[in-house]
């Protein structure tokens, strides 16, 4: 099989965690983006990685590189090209893209222009889904092998409102090193997208696993046989138990039955204590572990001025319930971060949509940490 480029792309922030979990599956990583890894491999590599990556958004296969200065001279070369050999004919073709090139208004026009040179070339119209990317001069085509974004993974059939992506939960869960090895506490659980990401990787549970439509299942030289077979490895690779608890809590009983719904849909139900109460009730288990809250913050949801007593709230569970835990807050406003009232040992950069976000990191100790003084100090 052909070995080519192949760029894997994520939201803004996130490549270092993909860098890791690209590397941790065996594939080299060539460059690294703002928004996306590049690495190399075959079209038969892909279903791997888009079984397996958390992070990852879309899986993108390097057909061709050429310079185009026009529309017209970016049909003649997608024209030229044997999609005959990639396209089944069947179905439908979806073409998306990124375009930057000054004869270009409207980067639809370029779409359309790219389908009709594949349709030309094929005289029928297929399942595909190709990826334009068009800057100045310089066209990259590639085939898009994973269709809908690897975000969705169909779990979520009920997300309730201003849910936190899939993708980045699982940055924030592999951020904070949960393992599954001590206890996970998740008060405002809403839809229980962290706290079912969070199983999913203490189990090792492949996340793609759900889905049952991927574009490159509408490829020629699909191998069903292959493809089986790499969810088959997946499923004996998982974890079946984990040694510490997972629990959400949620004071809206609708969030939390949607919790419930969605973590059964993934197959963690089992792995998840749900409670409807404040996060102020919420039981917090011996043995320490990872408390984490992902509170509103003012730009999409809520007022300010009732945030703040929730942030200062949140501060005094942290350091009154969960002494022996690490505490994280996820949250997009600086300023309300400064009512919770701890000093934060460390500060992740994330970006929820177009929001610049922090996850703070605070350290719950058992005792005070305070050198006591020797004598004679002043």
């Amino acid at each position: 099989m052909t070995t080519n480029a192949i760029l894997i792309t994520c939201p803004k922030g996130l490549p270092p965690y993909l860098k890791q979990e690209v590397e941790g599956l065996g594939f080299p990583v060539v460059a690294e983006t703002a928004a996306g890894i590049e690495t190399s491999g075959t079209l038969a590599d892909t279903m791997l990685l888009n079984l397996r990556l958390r992070t990852a958004h879309r899986v993108l296969y390097l057909l061709a590189g050429f310079e185009a200065k026009d529309a017209d001279a970016l049909y003649a070369k997608v024209l030229a090209m044997p999609w005959e050999h990639y396209v089944s004919e069947q179905e439908y073709l979806t073409v998306h893209s990124s375009v930057c090139n000054p004869t270009i208004d409207n980067p639809l026009f370029a779409n359309v222009k790219c389908k009709d040179a594949i349709v030309d070339r094929l005289r029928k119209v297929t399942g595909a889904v190709v990826f334009l990317y068009w800057k100045g001069d310089a066209c990259s085509i590639y085939l898009d092998t994973s269709g809908e974004p690897l975000a969705r993974r169909d779990y979520r059939k009920l997300p309730m409102k201003a849910p936190m992506q899939e993708t980045l939960a699982a940055a924030v869960v592999l951020e904070t090193g949960w393992t599954g090895d001590g206890n996970f506490v998740n008060p405002m659980c809403g839809s229980g997208t962290l706290a079912i990401e969070a199983a999913l990787i203490a189990l090792n549970r492949a996340p793609g696993s759900l889905r049952s439509n991927y574009g490159f299942m509408h490829l020629k030289g699909f191998d069903r046989k292959q493809w089986d077979e790499l969810r088959a490895r997946a499923r004996t690779e998982s974890r079946k138990t984990i040694a510490g608890k997972i629990v959400a809590t949620d004071m809206n009983p609708a969030a939390v039955n949607a919790a419930r719904k969605n973590a059964m849909t993934a197959g963690v139900d089992h792995l998840i204590e749900f409670g409807v109460c404040d996060f102020r009730a919420t039981a917090v288990p011996d043995g320490g572990g990872i408390v984490i809250f992902n509170p509103e913050y003012g730009e999409r949801l809520g007022e300010l001025k009732e945030l703040e007593g929730t942030y200062k709230a949140m501060g005094d569970f942290l350091k009154q319930k969960c002494k022996g835990y690490t505490g994280y807050i996820f949250t997009g406003n600086p300023d309300l971060a400064k009512k919770i009232g701890l000093k934060a040992s460390r500060r992740s950069v994330f970006h929820n949509a177009r929001i610049e976000c922090r996850l703070f990191r605070y350290e719950l100790y058992e005792g005070s940490r305070q050198k006591p003084k020797v004598h004679g100090e002043g």
